[in-house]
């Protein structure tokens, strides 16, 4: 289904974070979106990534709007928004992508820059965010915000990315019930291994048939942001496909 035709998000407006890398999450779970009928707003850091992915996004038919920004800066996520009400008049849908694991080292060597950079961009982007959009989405009479958190226990080497991903989970909830007379529904989706483009180049699998489908990953995140999934807010929703 093309994002011109009526899809189940017709008229709903969407601000999807951490879209910049090609062949990555953040990019098939906008395109999900788009193709439900959604309008978009996608930020990230990198303004020529950024641009190279609403390309991509346009020659599929959505509409949408790159904004550059650093979404562990307060100041910035706040344009971010304010750039969205000024252009589309509200923001129904938000999907906390940004982040990653991007340190991996035992604890012991973990620096507190180490610390900081995963926990910013995992756990302090998706706060920000969400804290900006809750208000708009309360005058609007409700929304849906995703967060991804991880499947499976800790790993070692991760320390302060399996920290921030547990706060992620404690946010979720939180927000979840803060956002319950405001019509915000707020939910986790914890994925597997995913075959993301960096994924494969770093592991270099020779069967991808236990790895999650960013795909599956993207149609899991309509569901959340539809009205299909009205009864269900506070939840982390594993998406692992067969590694279980």
């Amino acid at each position: 289904m093309g994002a011109t035709m009526a899809g189940i998000l017709q008229g709903k407006v969407a601000l999807v974070t951490g879209v910049s890398g090609g062949g990555q999450v953040g990019i098939a779970v906008a395109q999900a979106l788009a193709a439900e009928g959604a309008v978009l707003g996608i930020a990230a850091r990198s303004r020529d990534r950024l641009e190279a992915r609403a390309q991509e996004l346009r020659a599929s038919g959505a509409r949408v709007l790159p904004i550059a920004a650093d979404l562990t800066d307060e100041a910035q996520v706040n344009q971010v928004i304010e750039r969205m009400i000024g252009d589309f008049g509200r923001i129904d849908i938000l999907v906390n992508l940004a982040g990653g694991l991007t340190r991996y080292k035992p604890a012991v060597e973990h620096t507190l820059e180490d610390w900081h950079h995963e926990v910013g961009n995992n756990l302090l982007s998706a706060f920000l965010c969400s804290r900006a959009v809750f208000p708009r989405m309360k005058e609007a009479g409700g929304g849906s915000i995703v967060n991804f958190s991880r499947a499976g226990t800790p790993q070692p080497n991760m320390v302060a990315y399996n920290c921030a991903k547990a706060g992620v989970e404690a946010l979720t909830r939180t927000l979840a019930l803060e956002g319950r007379e405001g019509g915000i529904r707020v939910n986790a989706i914890a994925p597997g291994l995913v075959d993301t483009a960096t994924n494969i180049e770093a592991m270099k699998p020779k069967d991808l048939k236990r790895w999650v489908k960013r795909e599956d990953i993207a149609r899991v995140v309509v569901f959340l942001a539809s009205d299909a999934s009205a009864g269900v807010t506070g939840q982390t929703i594993p998406v692992t496909g067969w590694g279980i």
